[in-house]
């Protein structure tokens, strides 16, 4: 792949920036990936207590989008209660660069 620079497009292209803003860009999910890129796979539960102030509802439209877009895969184990986990997938786990950059930058503002 040749180096990819920031440049104006064609205005009826659609922009590669806005798809995956559109994608990732919705309040807590930033927050979710980042909790799966440290601990790999989680219950719904531990999204919970990780992430104050999210409702229920919220966390799961959120999981339901990233599962869409294949960042997340659900399993669920057929045990009773049901036992559901989230990780990454392969797509997800690639953000993971962004992230690193993403906290580089945000020390130099704390």
């Amino acid at each position: 792949m040749s180096e990819i620079k920031l440049e104006r497009g064609n205005p009826s292209d659609k922009c590669p920036i806005e798809a995956a803003i559109n994608i990732i860009g919705s309040k807590w999910t930033f927050l979710i990936i980042r909790d799966l890129l440290m601990d790999e796979t989680l219950r719904f539960g531990d999204f919970l207590r990780s992430l104050e102030n999210i409702s229920p509802k919220t966390l799961s439209v959120r999981l339901k989008e990233l599962e869409k877009y294949g960042i997340v895969n659900r399993k669920v184990y057929p045990e009773i209660p049901p036992r559901v986990e989230y990780t990454l997938t392969e797509k997800g786990k690639s953000l993971e660069s962004i992230f690193i950059e993403l906290k580089k930058w945000g020390l130099t503002i704390l």
